[in-house]
């Protein structure tokens, strides 16, 4: 069992969820975030003054899957989240030691 977690545009959510059912994944966590990469923000004009923005918005997607799917999971999630653009984001995966499903105690790939 691993955990796919994908750092994405925030536009580009319904695509990558869109691509996730399509493959079979029956469920995700999103949490907004901020943070930056190689795009190290940018600038806005507010009211005449000039702002610097350092810390971009951003979308955390979170999947719990089997071992065997996490390489479809990370091509789903990269093919529908790319723009070609800086800033597209990042694709993390790691272990997971245990997953217990709280209502019927299931666990480990049965909890998933």
């Amino acid at each position: 069992m691993q955990i796919v977690m994908a750092i994405i545009k925030p536009f580009k959510l319904d695509e990558v969820r869109d691509a996730l059912t399509g493959i079979g994944v029956q469920g995700l966590t999103v949490t907004e975030v901020k943070g930056y990469g190689r795009q190290k923000g940018h600038t806005e004009i507010y009211r005449g003054a000039e702002y610097a923005v350092s810390f971009l918005p951003k979308l955390k997607i979170e999947v719990a899957v089997a071992s065997e799917a996490v390489d479809k999971v990370v091509e789903a999630i990269a093919g529908a989240a790319k723009t070609g653009q800086i800033g597209d984001g990042k694709i993390f995966v790691y272990q997971i030691e245990q997953a217990v499903r709280i209502r019927t105690g299931e666990t480990d790939a049965d909890a998933l």
